[in-house]
């Protein structure tokens, strides 16, 4: 075996070598010290996640979310959310307003310290803010630090006050600019092109937000506003949680007909909870921490979770539902057809980063599982017949659960993906970097053949699909993993579902819905997205699930040929190249390129287009969902009647 030649050591007492550092020129004076808020502009992913959509919206959170604390504290009961026409957003408030007095160590006005320096506010004693989101004391000041122009104005004491910034540095000094009878803080800004990718807000992100803050504070009324469009929208819920579940489950069966509701103050900390089962088999938990959602969930989750499995195990077994000899039921079989929300209210709350994404405190759990256990106790020893109906589902959860355990171990990658044992063969690529590597969900063999051999195969994966998955809306996970189609993309994609889910463990971090433009083209693609969005939404939520957008029409005229992707693409290349002698070829199926074609116009990376899917709003999503693929037939007739007119492209059956 060849060895590396050994390395020859020093004499014990030979002279220390000149340090490496100052023989390349490094030394104490290239240490930058960053001053006042250039270290967020250096590094904005760290204080707001990234620069991407969800950075960007990130800054219109931080700044709603202080308005929402001065409603918290009671001192503020309306909202206003403006996305301007100039790209800029606005948020007023009717609380306190921010404080202009000068600060006694800083000699600065106190709007002016909240605004530019890092860790100043007003919510680390618990004095001021009780309860609060943002309790990092970062969120104004990133919020201005990656604004291109920002400015605050405050009214308080009989007057109107103002002062501008721009990325984070006083353009102009706090000034009174004239009287005024009311209260309340008003932040205008506009992201800084130089940091985001984009800058554009979407409204509908926008909305999602609102719309839970708004169930979230009872009483609050948000209204936002987009200025182009002219759309709004007044979220206002006297009903809070008990509205939003009503909301959720509008369109769907419930096994009782008002939600339950669990509240009670404990040890300086507030737990809400308002649940309702439905006939369904998804479960749709919601969690959040001083109205923050927390998607990654935390200690006040497993709470929930664990007196939920504990208290419907025990009400089981003292009614002889389930016999001594038998096992518990587990927490998947008792949160079956569940929707939940859960908020809780604390004084110190422990996130993990600012994006707040996970709660971490320890009592809490315990806290919340207290409260729940006493309470869900007496309610269904109240309600039997309730409790009768949620114990039968939850066993007949049970038995499906086994016999969706041996499915699962079909899917489960145990270690490197056994390509043989996918029946939807999937054709890898070689590169194993996620972050490089494609996965396209290719409807049919033909268009999948296509796809193949017209691939970049270093970067992408196929998985041809035959015919349509299984509708999940309307199964057990039992059958939802007997489909083949559904074992196939699992497998491939290699992050497991619902409560196994590991996003790290994802293969791809791109995967591709590749479908006809067609009608059943259209329904596949649905399936497919439901699948997603019930069994694997963080894949949605991190960005990696897209839509191929395949041509409708290839025009040629000589040796001119000129793909269009829609009726106004047609029209202009017809108008390019002349209709006479044009020939308009209209691809009703993938299957009709070739893979010459397929590459250029649908899987080349220079040329292509593809669409990232993103959960605007969710409880708009989950209400869609429910009405396109759920059992109701009134609802799905009336969102055709109402919809029927933006239908583009529909073919004709005849």
């Amino acid at each position: 075996m060849d060895r590396p030649p050994t390395k020859p050591q020093e004499p014990r007492d030979a002279a220390p070598k000149k340090p490496r550092a100052a023989a390349t020129g490094y030394t104490a004076e290239h240490i930058q010290v960053l001053e006042g808020l250039e270290a967020v502009r250096r590094r904005p992913s760290m204080y707001i996640g990234s620069t991407g959509p969800k950075g960007l919206h990130h800054l219109i959170y931080e700044v709603v979310d202080n308005a929402v604390d001065e409603a918290l504290a009671g001192f503020c009961t309306e909202i206003n959310v403006t996305l301007a026409a100039d790209g800029s957003c606005s948020v007023m408030d009717n609380g306190r307003g921010i404080p202009i007095g000068i600060h006694p160590k800083l000699k600065r006005p106190g709007v002016e310290v909240a605004l530019t320096i890092l860790h100043a506010g007003s919510k680390f004693d618990g004095q001021i803010y009780k309860v609060s989101g943002g309790l990092h004391g970062v969120g104004v000041s990133v919020v201005n630090a990656l604004s291109e122009w920002l400015k605050v104005t405050v009214e308080q004491d009989g007057g109107r006050w103002e002062q501008s910034y721009s990325r984070g540095k006083v353009v102009t000094q706090l000034k009174r600019v004239g009287a005024s009878d009311r209260t309340g803080t008003v932040v205008a800004f506009s992201p800084d092109p130089g940091i985001f990718d984009e800058t554009g807000f979407s409204y509908d992100t926008v909305a999602q937000r609102l719309r839970e803050l708004g169930f979230l504070n009872r009483g609050l009324k948000i209204t936002l506003l987009e200025e182009t469009t002219r759309r709004e929208n007044i979220f206002h819920y006297e009903g809070g949680i008990l509205s939003f579940v009503e909301a959720l489950n509008k369109n769907k069966d419930v096994l009782h007909p008002k939600p339950i509701y669990i509240n009670a103050d404990r040890d300086r900390q507030s737990v809400e909870v308002a649940m309702q089962y439905t006939d369904g088999y998804v479960e749709t938990l919601l969690s959040f921490a001083n109205t923050i959602k927390t998607g990654e969930g935390g200690t006040h989750e497993a709470g929930f979770k664990m007196a939920l499995t504990r208290v419907v195990n025990d009400y089981a077994r003292k009614a002889g539902i389930l016999k001594e000899s038998e096992p518990n039921l587990s927490g998947e079989d008792i949160r079956e057809g569940l929707t939940a929300i859960l908020s809780v209210k604390l004084s110190d709350p422990q996130f993990e980063g600012q994006t707040k994404e996970k709660l971490g405190n320890g009592d809490t759990r315990g806290i919340v599982d207290s409260v729940v256990g006493e309470q869900l106790t007496a309610y269904l020893e109240e309600n039997p017949a309730i409790a009768k109906r949620v114990l039968e589902k939850s066993v007949n959860a049970y038995r499906a659960r086994e016999a969706a355990r041996k499915a699962r171990e079909l899917t489960r990658r145990k270690s490197a993906l056994e390509i043989s044992a996918l029946p939807g063969k999937l054709t890898d690529c070689s590169v194993r970097d996620p972050e490089l590597a494609e996965l396209f969900l290719v409807e049919g063999d033909s268009a999948g053949g296509s796809a193949k051999q017209g691939r970049d195969r270093r970067i992408q994966a196929i998985l041809p699909l035959r015919g349509k998955i299984i509708n999940v809306e309307k199964a057990r996970l039992d059958r939802i993993l007997a489909n083949e189609e559904i074992r196939a993309i699992i497998t491939a994609v290699g992050t497991g579902i619902a409560d196994e889910f590991s996003l790290v463990k994802a293969r791809y971090h791109k995967i591709v819905i590749m479908t006809d433009a067609d009608v059943d083209g259209s329904h596949i693609r649905t399936l497919l997205l439901l699948f997603f969005y019930r069994y694997m939404e963080r894949l949605i939520e991190a960005g990696f699930v897209y839509i191929a957008q395949p041509p409708l029409y290839l025009v040629r005229r000589g040796k001119e040929e000129r793909y269009c992707y829609d009726e106004g693409q047609l029209r202009v290349a017809l108008e390019s190249v002349g209709r006479s002698g044009a020939s308009i070829q209209r691809f009703k199926g993938l299957g009709e390129m070739n893979a010459e074609q397929l590459w250029d116009t649908t899987m080349n990376p220079e040329t292509r287009t593809l669409q990232r899917v993103q959960i605007g709003d969710a409880l708009a999503a989950n209400e869609i969902f429910t009405i396109l693929m759920g059992d109701k037939v009134e609802p799905r007739r009336e969102f055709i009647e109402l919809n029927a007119h933006q239908v583009r492209n529909l073919d004709t059956v005849g």
